[in-house]
């Protein structure tokens, strides 16, 4: 292992000294390599995301494979105006100089994909790293292995190994290309194996992207239409059956209107999966045994509001919110990552607010109101990686938002013309005309 990740490295490593990964035409030809492969695989894509996860082709089409392909289509219409040097002003005192930025790419990337989006999760990523000009390892999650043995085939069919090559495997294969000397590392998953991969990057001194996540709140005022809020919330909590990095992972309403929310919920859940969703073909599956086991010991915190059975058999666990939580609860001491949502009520959101800003920084907030002062309030007062106000999720899809954490959720942000610049050195010239 240690030395096929070793003979990988130096193979890339002498195709990108070539520079042909530097042409801009030869990347623009890679990603529509990549679009139009990606196309052909499709049916291949979603019948790996039903057998790693149950997800239906409606959910594995908008939720995977949509995403990547916009981010293709957006990076291919503005990949030249990126890579073209950008004239900056020069200083007064150099009046016979000018100044450009010039972007180039480090080299030879790795990128650590999860489990629980593992098409968009390794291909996202990789759109940045092949615009900037990079070679590129992907290590898919063992954990889906149809979909990584499925990026494997796409991967293969059309990209030589020395530009774009995959390596599967367990833990010793991540271990054995984290030893290695990459010129950029971009990892996506918990904030414990983050440490370990930074840590790893500190040997070599490589630079890294950390895609991380956290106890991301979702705040929901008094005024707020409970019924959009319903709708949204149960959306962004329970899609992929709720492993998803910025789901929301507990619930803050004023007291004023809980009831009525947990209603609306109620109504959502039925209405979006159907009056039993333990009947639901297409719920998606909790991702093995061990996060099965995991979440459902959390399903004996507090009181069931809603939901709370599960299907050990089938890797199953129904749409659940949880009241009487408290922030020692086990269910609050770590992030959920399943369709477990626990609720916490407010009279003055001011002291709700200082215990969230007290804890480790989410990777994102999601707050329900028509206040403006209090919208500003909660921007400035609570740290966080990115969000939405009166929505769920959909930050992280604009082309436009950069998408990423800050302290215990992650570091660097990309999609849109930021995947190109994570991946990009910015070389700054000055140059004298005289």
């Amino acid at each position: 292992m240690e030395h096929q990740a070793k003979q990988l490295v130096t193979t890339q490593r002498t195709f990108f000294n070539t520079g042909q990964t530097k042409q801009v035409e030869y990347r623009i030809q890679a990603l529509q390599n990549l679009k139009e492969g990606i196309e052909k695989y499709q049916q291949r894509i979603l019948d790996a995301l039903r057998a790693d996860l149950n997800k239906s082709e409606a959910e594995g089409y908008g939720s995977e494979i949509r995403i990547v392909l916009g981010e293709l289509e957006y990076t291919l219409e503005h990949l030249r105006e990126w890579a073209t040097p950008r004239n900056v002003p020069t200083s007064s005192a150099m009046r016979d100089a000018v100044s450009t930025i010039h972007p180039e790419p480090y080299g030879v990337a790795l990128i650590i994909a999860p489990w629980n989006y593992p098409f968009q999760l390794a291909f996202g990523p990789l759109i940045g790293a092949i615009a900037a000009g990079n070679c590129a390892v992907i290590k898919p999650s063992e954990l889906t292995p149809a979909t990584s043995r499925l990026i494997n085939d796409l991967i293969q069919d059309i990209y030589p190994e020395e530009y774009i090559a995959v390596m599967e495997g367990e833990v010793e294969t991540s271990t054995a290309l984290l030893n290695e000397k990459f010129d950029y590392i971009f990892f996506t998953g918990s904030t414990g194996v983050g440490r370990i991969v930074m840590k790893a990057a500190a040997e070599h001194l490589t630079p890294v992207t950390l895609e991380l996540g956290g106890k991301s709140p979702a705040i929901v005022h008094r005024d707020a239409d409970l019924k959009l809020a319903a709708q949204r919330l149960v959306r962004g909590k329970f899609l992929n059956a709720g492993q998803t990095c910025v789901a929301p992972d507990y619930l803050v309403v004023d007291e004023q209107v809980h009831d009525q929310l947990i209603e609306e919920i109620r109504a959502e859940v039925r209405d979006k999966f159907g009056d039993d969703v333990m009947q639901n073909k297409d719920f998606p599956h909790i991702v093995n045994t061990r996060n099965f086991d995991r979440l459902t010991a959390f399903l004996t915190n507090g009181k069931t509001l809603m939901g709370g059975r599960s299907n050990r058999d089938q890797l199953m666990i129904e749409p659940t919110v949880l009241g009487d939580i408290d922030w020692d609860s086990p269910v609050m001491q770590e992030e959920i990552f399943g369709p477990i949502l626990p609720v916490f009520t407010y009279r003055d959101l001011n002291p709700m607010l200082d215990e969230i800003a007290r804890r480790p920084k989410p990777l994102a907030l999601y707050l329900f109101t028509e206040n403006e002062a209090l919208q500003e309030q909660v921007l400035n007062q609570v740290s966080f990686g990115g969000g939405c106000i009166n929505e769920t999720l959909s930050h992280m899809t604009s082309h436009y938002l950069p998408f990423g954490g800050v302290g215990e959720s992650g570091m660097g942000s990309y999609h849109g013309q930021q995947s190109f610049e994570v991946f990009s050195h910015h070389k700054s010239i000055l140059k004298r005309t005289k």
